[in-house]
């Protein structure tokens, strides 16, 4: 008997011990599982690491944890201004709680398209063109907020929108195109004309400082001649002084008979000349009293005679 339900045991152990093996799995750190039992939620998701599923009693859904995107299409919106523009948005997000982001959306990808779709022409419609071309972070500002508080219920956090692409109409395109090319030239005549007013004042300052060395080496060079001629004039006159010294000092030695014969000396040489006026100072004649004196006591007889 006992050998007979012996293969059946077998069977029915290794039934079991499938079933049970069965009911393992494995979700990686960034894995979630929230698990249904009989249809109805466990208040809890499972994971990390090796969780029991009951077979055919329990199932689970896998929600993934990690950042992630997806894109929003191309859409055609019509600004304040009535001008369309095609506009491509990229939306990151993340799950921060897979029990809702399970029971409360069927499917809250397709669903926070949708709102990106909706809000964005919302959003684009309130501001005109240039603004959307120039103020691409208050767009992306705008959006992220109002997609979280929509999805923030669904237990997803949107963590940033970015405008990947704005195509203005054609005609706008080629306007802008111009302006850009406009500008461009602008850009250049006032960088020539800066550059030539900095080369003017360069070539001024470089004239100003040659002409302030040149007053600068002028100056010195007056500066020395005219100490030169100083110099030169200090030396004639410390001669002429010394001169004038030595011819003191020897005047004082010369008696009344040598200075007698110097002014003879004198009127010799002014009689050589062709003069027809001559001007003799009193003190020669002085002297020509003296020395007819001096030859009347030298020779008195010779007077006598000429008598």
């Amino acid at each position: 008997m006992c050998r007979q339900l012996l293969p059946t045991l077998i069977v029915v152990i290794v039934f079991i011990l499938i079933v049970l093996f069965s009911g393992l799995r494995v979700l990686r750190e960034y894995e979630r599982g929230v698990i249904f039992r009989l249809g109805r939620v466990l208040p809890k998701e499972k994971g990390p690491g090796i969780i029991f599923v009951i077979p055919f009693i329990d199932r689970m859904v896998k929600v993934d944890l990690r950042e992630d995107y997806f894109d929003v299409p191309h859409q055609r919106c019509i600004s304040k201004d009535n001008a369309p523009v095609d506009i491509d948005v990229i939306i990151y997000h993340k799950v921060v709680s897979p029990l809702d982001s399970v029971i409360r959306v069927a499917n809250w990808r397709l669903a926070a398209v949708g709102i990106a779709q909706t809000t964005l022409r919302s959003v684009v419609g309130d501001i005109n063109l240039d603004q959307i071309l120039a103020e691409r972070e208050h767009i992306n500002t705008v959006l992220q907020e109002k997609l979280d508080e929509v999805t923030g219920r669904w237990g997803v956090k949107i963590t940033g929108v970015e405008i990947r692409e704005i195509l203005p109409p054609t005609a706008v395109l080629d306007a802008m195109i111009r302006q850009m090319e406009a500008e461009r030239v602008r850009r250049a005549i006032v960088t020539e004309a800066n550059g030539k007013r900095e080369s003017a004042i360069l070539i001024a300052e470089g004239e100003k400082q040659a002409m302030i060395t040149k007053a600068e080496a002028k100056r010195k060079a007056l500066s020395i001649r005219a100490e030169g001629r100083k110099q030169a004039t200090i030396l004639r006159a410390e001669g002429y002084a010394q001169a004038l010294e030595r011819i003191t000092s020897v005047a004082k030695t010369v008696d009344e008979k040598t200075m007698a014969l110097q002014y003879l000396e004198t009127l010799n040489r002014i009689g050589d000349k062709n003069a027809r006026k001559y001007v003799i100072p009193s003190e020669a004649l002085e002297v020509l009293k003296q020395i007819g004196g001096a030859v009347k006591i030298a020779n008195p007889g010779s007077m006598e005679r000429k008598k």
